[in-house]
């Protein structure tokens, strides 16, 4: 299980308090951090040592909006070298910013509920996943050599 704090960009405070409350009754041993803007995150990420357990993403934002910190992100070889999960929440999900979020090679793209019970499911979705899931971030030591074959 990923031990690293669980990383929440957003900018409203309002949703802040709501995803505060939300991960408060789901009680993920993760440490929880918000910033409001892409700019605090991105400073964040290149100074710390702490791999984070993902990347909770609002869309838009003032300063630089969520697809330009994944795009930092992507473009930054020490932070793209560390795979952090990143994933969107937000309110603007027409199929337009779905595209354009896989086309940053998000890893999951999520509509805010209007509810705290779906917001509740939508989080506990994202986070048991991430939390559980293998990715090359996840091991701090050289990677083992591949176990497939191939085949003529």
């Amino acid at each position: 299980m990923r031990s690293g704090p669980i990383m929440i960009i957003e900018d409203d405070r309002d949703d802040q308090e709501l995803l505060e409350e939300t991960f408060s009754t789901l009680d993920y041993p993760n440490q929880i951090i918000f910033f409001t803007n892409g700019n605090e995150a991105l400073e964040y990420l290149h100074k710390s040592s702490t791999l984070p357990a993902l990347i909770i993403s609002d869309i838009n934002m003032p300063g630089i909006n969520g697809f330009e910190v994944k795009e930092k992100i992507n473009t930054s070889k020490s932070l793209q070298s560390r795979h952090i999960p990143f994933v969107f929440l937000t309110t603007a999900a027409q199929k337009s910013a779905v595209m354009d979020a896989f086309n940053f090679s998000d890893q999951g793209f999520f509509s805010k509920p209007n509810s705290m019970e779906n917001l509740r499911n939508t989080i506990k979705t994202i986070v048991d996943y991430w939390l559980h899931c293998y990715t090359p971030g996840v091991y701090t030591s050289e990677p083992e050599k591949h176990l497939y074959r191939k085949t003529a």
